[in-house]
C-alpha cells in the first residue's frame, strides 16, 4: 500500500471534465479483455496511475465493496468509479458504455454460433479455444489469491470456500455470508484483523479538501435510498412482467428473465463464481445447452470486450433459439439475449446507487473492511472450484458426478483424456505465465494451435 505522501491525490471535480471522463470511460470498455482481473487492471492502470484521478485507497475500497455484491465486480466498479467522479448520470454512462461492446460482440457470435456450429470451421476454432480458457481462467485465480492470500485466515478462509462449494455443492450466498461474519468477527474481537493486504486503511480527504463529486460527498439518507428504490427496481423486472403478460409464465424468455434475475441477486464473487452457479442451473435443471456449448460461450465472452459474465448473454440466446415456443428461433434468440442481459446488468445500477453512500461513509470502519476483505479471500476458493470443474470437462470426454452421503465427486475417465487439449492447455499457461504476450495473443496462439490438431485429424 503506498503511503500517504505518495499516493496519487484525488483532484476536485472542476479538475476531471466530463468530456474527457466519457473519452475515458469509452477507452476502457474498448479494452476490457480478460475476464474481471484483466478489466479492474486497465482500470487500475488509467484511472489511478495514469490519470490520477482517484487514489489506490478509495480504488481498493470501492473494489472489496464490489467484490460484496452479487453480480460482475468489474461493471459495478466502473458504476462507482463513474459516480465516484460526477455523480449518477456518469455512473450510468459508465456501466452502459462498460458492457455495450461486449453485447453486441456475443449478439454477434451467437447467431453464428447456432448457425455454423456444426461446420468444421467453427469446431476447429472452440477445440483451440476451451484449453487456452482454462489458462486464462488458473491465471485469474493467481493473479486474484496473489493479492488476497496473505495470512493463515485467508487462506483458511479460501480452501473452506472451495471444499463447501465443489465438494458440499453449498450455495453461493451462505459461503459469502460465513466469509463476511468470519472476517468481520475476526477484525473486532481479540484475535486480529483477518486482512488480505490490500483492504481499505482509514483515509482522510485529498490533501487539496476538494471532493471527488457532490454525490459522493452528501450524506446518505432514506429519502435518496427509496427514490433509489422505485426507480431501478421497476426497471429491472418490466421486461420480464411484460413477457408473461405477452407469452404466458411458462415460455422460455420468461422462465429466463426470472432465472437470471434471481440469480443478480444471489450468486456473488463476480464472473468466475457465478459461472459455476450459472453452469449447474442451465445446463443439468434447465439443459438450455450442454456443458461444451457452455465452456464455447465462454470462450466467446474472454475474447471479446466487456465483462465476462456476458457469457449469460449466449446462454438465454441458445435457451430461447433451442425452445422457441411460438416465436421463430431467431426471434426468441434476440429477445432471450436481451432479456438475459436486462436483468443481469441492470440490478449492477441498484447495488451501486444504492450502497454507495454509505460505503463512503464507512470507508474508515475497520469492520467492514475486514468484512470486505474475507470475501475476497472466499472468492479465491470460488474461483478454484470453477478452474477445477472446466479442467475436468476440458480434457476428459467424460465426467462422472458420484455422491457419498452430502459428499459430491466429480469422477473423470482417464480413458477420455484429450492429450492434445492437455497440451494446449499447457502450452497455454506457459504462454501467459513465461511470456509477455498477453492474454488476447496467447489466445489467437491456442486457436491456431487447435485449427492445425483438427486438420490432422481430418486429413487422416
Amino acid at each position: 500500500m503506498p503511503s500517504r505522501v505518495d499516493a496519487p491525490s484525488e483532484l476536485p471535480v472542476a479538475a476531471v471534465p466530463f468530456t474527457a471522463a466519457l473519452r475515458v470511460w469509452c477507452r476502457v470498455a474498448a479494452l476490457s479483455f480478460g475476464g474481471p482481473a484483466g478489466q479492474i487492471a486497465v482500470m487500475q492502470r488509467i484511472l489511478v496511475d495514469e490519470k490520477r484521478w482517484v487514489s489506490q485507497e478509495r480504488f481498493l475500497h470501492a473494489l472489496n465493496f464490489c467484490m460484496l455484491l452479487p453480480g460482475p465486480e468489474a461493471q459495478q466498479l466502473a458504476i462507482y468509479l463513474g459516480w465516484l467522479l460526477h455523480g449518477t448520470a456518469a455512473g450510468i454512462i459508465a456501466g452502459t458504455l462498460f458492457v455495450l461492446p461486449g453485447f453486441l460482440a456475443i449478439l454477434a457470435l451467437s447467431y453464428v454460433y447456432v448457425t455454423w456450429q456444426d461446420t468444421a470451421a467453427v469446431a476447429a476454432l472452440f477445440y483451440g479455444l476451451k484449453p487456452a480458457v482454462l489458462a486464462v481462467v488458473l491465471a485469474a485465480l493467481v493473479a486474484i489469491g496473489r493479492r488476497a492470500l496473505h495470512g493463515r485466515v485467508p487462506r483458511a478462509l479460501a480452501a473452506f470456500a472451495f471444499v463447501a462449494i465443489f465438494f458440499f455443492a453449498l450455495p453461493f450466498p451462505l459461503v459469502i455470508v460465513l466469509a463476511a461474519g468470519t472476517g468481520w468477527w475476526l477484525g473486532s474481537g481479540r484475535h486480529g484483523p483477518a486482512r488480505n493486504g490490500t483492504a481499505p486503511t482509514p483515509t482522510h480527504p485529498d490533501r487539496h479538501g476538494h471532493p471527488i463529486s457532490a454525490a459522493a460527498t452528501r450524506p446518505p439518507s432514506w429519502p435518496h435510498a427509496l427514490a433509489v428504490l422505485v426507480v431501478w427496481v421497476p426497471l429491472w423486472w418490466a421486461p420480464v412482467i411484460l413477457l408473461a403478460l405477452w407469452l404466458g409464465p411458462d415460455h422460455v424468455l420468461v422462465r429466463e428473465g426470472t432465472f437470471f434475475g434471481k440469480t443478480a441477486v444471489v450468486t456473488f464473487g463476480g464472473a468466475y463464481a457465478v459461472l459455476a452457479y450459472v453452469a449447474q442451473r442451465a445446463v443439468e435443471d434447465f439443459r438450455w445447452l450442454t456443458p461444451r456449448e457452455m465452456l464455447d460461450g465462454l470462450g466467446m465472452a474472454e475474447t471479446t470486450p466487456g465483462p465476462l459474465i456476458m457469457v449469460v448473454q449466449f446462454v438465454g440466446f441458445l435457451g430461447a433459439w433451442r425452445y422457441p415456443g411460438s416465436l421463430s428461433p431467431l426471434a426468441a434468440a434476440l429477445l432471450g439475449s436481451l432479456v438475459t442481459a436486462w436483468v443481469t446488468f441492470t440490478p449492477c445500477f441498484l447495488w451501486i446507487f444504492l450502497g454507495a453512500p454509505y460505503v463512503e461513509r464507512l470507508r474508515a470502519r475497520r469492520g467492514l473492511a475486514d468484512a470486505l476483505a474475507a470475501i475476497t479471500a472466499a472468492v479465491v476458493g470460488v474461483i478454484l472450484q470453477l478452474a477445477v470443474w472446466f479442467a475436468l470437462h476440458t480434457l476428459f470426454g467424460t465426467v462422472r458426478e458420484l455422491h457419498v452421503g452430502a459428499m459430491r465427486l466429480f469422477v473423470p475417465e482417464l480413458g477420455t483424456l484429450d492429450p492434445f487439449a492437455l497440451a494446449i492447455a499447457a502450452g497455454s499457461c506457459w504462454l501467459l505465465f513465461r511470456t509477455r504476450l498477453g492474454m488476447l495473443g496467447t489466445l489467437i496462439v491456442a486457436v491456431a494451435a487447435g485449427a492445425a490438431v483438427q486438420l490432422l485429424r481430418h486429413l487422416r
